[in-house]
């Protein structure tokens, strides 16, 4: 692994411009935009590396798997697609398969075996409704509880950073309020919840929608449910997986039309599957088929993706012609590190981490750098 002081005479992309110019780099953070000694190639580009905060797996391993060697795994392949800081994501599965998998997570957490930082952990369920629960397992699913979520938070270390939830089962606020409490990110997905419901939750403090059109109430005239509400209020932000199957490109594009740009995140929510041939795999504790690309259960429900991030910055760029490439590459910098209000990541600027991602025009990734250390070369 080499490590790097800055670059000279590169093309970095900040959150609403491209400049020309050089970066230092101390102690694995941004020091100042002096001179380097690191030369690019004209037609490459230095990017913030990227954040996904929503992710299952790759590569083989699944967060649930509860072991070193899987958090370890994911974290060093998610470098290929330029990510260098996630969020392990949870399964609605037995209460002690979560605990275990939670106490897994803090204790890889600031290994030096990984690749991408873990920024904390998504907690997908299992405070979710049956009506929508999408992969997640129906027989495994617990209304919100104040104290089933202290026992996760105290299992995890309090590294629980966002938690995907059912806002309608929340009753009288109490799951919602002690999220706000312990700084966690109270995301509604899995969720049957009404528009004018979620619209009070957004007003007590529902910043989040977990993976847009997927998993929530859809779009009716007459009651627009999570997907309408999410679409006209500026108070949410919204995760999408940008890979064409989970939503179509038309579907993308209304989400774009509708949504600030500083409030769409872009995440994989891929599984152990990405990047490996096509096959049966797992998602927690459900087999899944991958093939054609698409991730299914036996049942033909979608079960997660195989997207990579890079990828997905192509596909969108197809459909939001308004957004520059700083726009696009906010999408998986900037704004889930707004999302989750994590401090010192997800754009390039004095004191934050030397966290880059080294593109060409069309987003592919020929370098990812992690604390100013090349960590993965194309």
């Amino acid at each position: 692994m080499e490590k790097i002081n800055g670059f000279k005479n590169a093309n970095i992309v900040l959150p609403d411009r491209i400049i020309k110019g050089g970066l230092k780099i101390e102690g694995g953070r941004i020091a100042s935009f002096g001179e380097g000694d690191f030369e690019l190639p004209e037609d490459l580009f230095v990017a913030p590396g990227f954040i996904d905060e929503h992710i299952h797996g790759a590569n083989g391993s699944d967060a649930m798997d509860a072991t070193p060697e899987a958090i370890f795994n994911t974290s060093n392949s998610l470098l290929q697609e330029g990510v260098t800081s996630f969020l392990p994501t949870t399964m609605t599965m037995a209460d002690e398969m979560i605990l275990n998998a939670l106490r897994n997570i803090r204790e890889c957490a600031n290994s030096e075996k990984l690749g991408a930082k873990i920024q904390g952990i998504h907690l997908e369920g299992p405070f979710i409704s049956s009506r929508y629960p999408g992969a997640q397992d129906p027989k495994f699913i617990q209304a919100p509880s104040e104290i089933a979520m202290k026992r996760y938070v105290e299992a995890s270390g309090h590294l629980i950073k966002e938690v995907t939830f059912a806002y309608e089962e929340d009753k009288d606020d109490e799951f919602l309020n002690y999220v706000l409490r312990e700084g966690i990110l109270p995301s509604n997905g899995h969720s049957d919840c009404p528009g004018k419901l979620l619209g009070e939750g957004a007003g007590k403090g529902i910043r989040s929608i977990t993976h847009l059109f997927n998993g929530q109430r859809p779009f009716n005239h007459r009651e627009i449910g999570v997907v309408g509400e999410a679409l006209v209020d500026d108070r949410l932000r919204v995760e999408l997986i940008a890979d064409f199957i989970h939503s179509s490109p038309e579907a993308v594009k209304l989400a774009f039309k509708s949504k600030n740009k500083g409030d769409i995140v872009l995440i994989s929510d891929s599984t152990e599957g990405k990047y490996l041939a096509p096959g049966t795999y797992h998602l927690g504790g459900n087999k899944i088929y991958i093939r054609d690309g698409v991730a299914r259960l036996e049942n033909g429900t979608i079960a997660g993706s195989i997207l990579r991030l890079d990828q997905a910055l192509r596909n969108v760029r197809t459909i939001a012609p308004d957004y520059s490439m700083s726009d696009l590459i906010n999408l998986v910098s900037k704004n889930p590190a707004d999302n989750l209000r994590l401090q010192g990541v997800g754009q390039i600027k004095e004191g934050y981490a030397a966290d880059f991602a080294i593109l060409d025009r069309d987003f592919h990734v020929v370098m990812t750098i992690v604390d100013g250390v090349i960590r993965y070369r194309k």
